[in-house]
């Protein structure tokens, strides 16, 4: 089973590190894949969950570099588009209940459940209850399931 990291969260929600280069890196160095929220924006690619708070610009070339261990959230169907032009494995989606990444994986919505898809923000008393299997969790608190 996967853990991936949720904005490159490790020990809970912190809005002052998430979704920023050093965070991301941080966890990459451990070998810990990271969900992210991209964004593009007037030619420039930009990681920011919302806009106005905890914008980070970086380049193309940060994302490629790191391609293999990311899972991109796209909060804009430009960046969508754009991070599928270049090979990016990513996503989209509003509050549906299910979605494929470029990848064919299944990522659900928070609080939905997928039989071998990718299960967001699971609580640790459900993850603790499943009985079947999953292919990986998406979580603030990434350090209480290594």
């Amino acid at each position: 089973m996967i853990i991936i990291s949720h904005r490159g969260n490790f020990e809970g929600k912190n809005v002052e590190t998430e979704n920023t280069p050093k965070q991301i890196d941080f966890l990459l160095s451990k070998n810990i894949p990271v969900e992210i929220d991209v964004r593009f924006n007037n030619g420039r690619w930009c990681l920011s969950h919302d806009y106005g708070y905890g914008q980070s610009i970086v380049s193309e070339k940060y994302l490629l570099d790191r391609k293999e261990m990311l899972w991109c959230h796209a909060k804009d169907i430009l960046a969508f588009e754009k991070m599928l032009a270049i090979g990016l494995h990513c996503f989209w989606h509003q509050e549906d209940h299910y979605t494929l990444t470029s990848k064919g994986i299944i990522w659900a919505y928070p609080n939905q459940y997928v039989e071998k898809g990718i299960l967001v923000m699971p609580s640790k008393e459900f993850f603790n209850s499943m009985k079947k299997p999953i292919y990986g969790i998406c979580v603030d608190n990434v350090k209480d399931y290594l």
